[in-house]
Formats: C-alpha cells, structure tokens, sequence
C-alpha cells in the first residue's frame, strides 16, 4: 500500500496533521498541497477540535518542493504546464498551478481553528511558506528555516516574510537566501519560540494545553479581529509572487538551473546555486549578530 502523503489524528481536543513522505524529506509533490488543505477542512469541520499542530514525520518538518520531480524531470515532459521546458512558459498556466498550492498553504491561515507549525530539522524554500502560514511556530534550536530559491528559481509565493518581519529583515533573508537556526529565528522575531530539540513535543503540547481551555468561537472571533490587519496586503503581495515565482524560474538564470538539474541532479544545482558567497567568515558573523 502506498503511505498517505498527509496523516491525520485527533486527541483531546487537539488535531495534528502530518506531512508524510519521510524519505523525501516531506518535499511537496503536486498532491501533497491538496492534501493538506483537505486536513484542515476536517479539524475545522470538527467539533470537538480547539487547535491544529502541523509537524513532519522522519528527520525533518519540510524540504520544499520536490526538486527530483520538478527541476530534474522538467526537460522530459513530466512535469507540465510553464514547469516543462519542452512547452515553453505560459504565465497563466503557471499562475493557476501555483496559486492553488498557495491557497492551500494560507488554509493554514484562514482556518477558523488556531494552528501550530512544529518544527525539527528544516523547513526550507515551500516547506517554509508552508510553517510560516500557520498561526504559530515552534522550532527546535537547531532546526533550520530560510527560503534558498530565492536566489535562483523561486520566490515566496505566501508573501508572508514580510508579514512576521518586516520589510528590512525580510528583504536581508531573501536578498541572500540564508538558512537560519531556529535560534536566529526566534531572536529575530520569525517565530514564535525556539526550544532544544528534545524539548519541542514538550513545549508545542504545553502551548496546545494552554489554548484547547479556550472556547472556539473566542480563538475564531481574536485571530479574524488579527488576521484583519494582514489579508488586504498579503491577498496583493501574493498575486505579485506567484506571477514572480513562475518569472524566476524561467529566466535565463532559472533555466540553467533547471537543465543542470536535468543533467547533473537538483543537489548540484542546489550547490552551484548557494554555495557563491557562503564563506565560513560570512557564517561566524551573521550567526554573531542576528
């Protein structure tokens, strides 16, 4: 039988969905978005359901996209759409495809019941669009969360950087496409909180605790009244990165991205890609100073 790529449990009062392909990293196939919005629609659907806590299953909470499907096949026609050289760059095609993977990261948002991102290992380039849609995020110190693509072949699609940071500090994070500890990340204000690996269940189920004592219609009515304040801006910010997200990968930049992973694999891509500038001087100070 083929493993569900989005697992789903219910225990007092508390739902956790699971991102489920263990070996890949969780990375985001084209059925997984889907999937996990169909997980929120039942926690909210539910009850007897407070919260939601997000987490992966296997050494980490989410790799991104899944690059072995959608860079290194792309020049084989197996990816479809502006994702497939041999077909050219439609932008609305493009725009179709990667919109509803983001409406299905921001149901994370919009759902009427809280939601925690529970983070080990790393959420990287979408895995990171995918935690920083929910409502909170916990992260183990030395978990990592940072969006790469955004040197080449990709940009935020949930436009929600700036959102948890600011202009200044999102601009520094996806001008150079650094991965951050979840340390650095919780000084900086990214997330929520940042605890020792071995403590993050802990931690996120004492949070859950604390939240699941409050009646839903009190946690929907606080987070619209706070959601108010960012939908206007983000539901504009995201039209413009999903547009941007297609340009990217089909720049001249983004093409030799693409073919070297068709040729060489996504993982010397992915080293051609961020390796320029990532001297262990540039490492020392910025972990210094964030």
């Amino acid at each position: 039988m083929v493993e569900p790529e989005v697992l789903y449990t219910v225990t007092d009062k508390v739902a956790r969905i699971t991102l489920n392909r263990p070996s890949q990293f969780n990375a985001i196939t084209s059925s997984l978005p889907a999937a996990l919005r169909a997980a929120v629609h039942l926690a909210n659907a539910d009850d007897g359901v407070h919260c939601i806590v997000l987490k992966g299953a296997g050494p980490g909470f989410c790799g991104g996209y899944d690059l072995s499907l959608f860079a290194e096949k792309a020049t084989r026609g197996e990816t479809g759409g502006s994702q497939d050289l041999n077909d050219g760059y439609d932008p609305l095609v493009d725009y179709q495809a990667m919109k509803e993977y983001t409406e299905c990261f921001m149901s994370l948002f919009h759902s009427h019941k809280p939601t925690i991102a529970q983070i080990h290992g790393a959420a990287v380039a979408g895995g990171s669009d995918i935690a920083l849609c929910c409502d909170l995020v916990v992260m183990a110190d030395d978990a990592r969360i940072g969006y790469p693509p955004a040197r080449v072949w990709g940009c935020p699609t949930t436009a929600m950087w700036t959102a948890r940071i600011g202009p200044e500090k999102a601009k520094r994070m996806l001008f150079t496409g650094d991965l951050i500890s979840g340390k650095e990340a919780a000084e900086m204000g990214l997330v929520l909180r940042s605890v020792p690996a071995a403590g993050l269940e802990l931690a996120v189920e004492l949070l859950t605790d604390r939240i699941k004592t409050v009646s839903k219609n009190q946690l929907w009515m606080c987070k619209q009244v706070i959601n108010g304040f960012l939908e206007d801006r983000l539901n504009h910010a995201q039209r413009l990165a999903t547009v941007f997200d297609g340009v990217t990968r089909n720049s001249p930049e983004g093409v030799s991205f693409q073919r070297l992973s068709a040729t060489d694999g996504f993982k010397e891509a992915i080293r051609v890609r961020d390796e320029p500038g990532r001297t262990e001087q540039y490492r020392k100070v910025w972990k210094s100073v964030l």
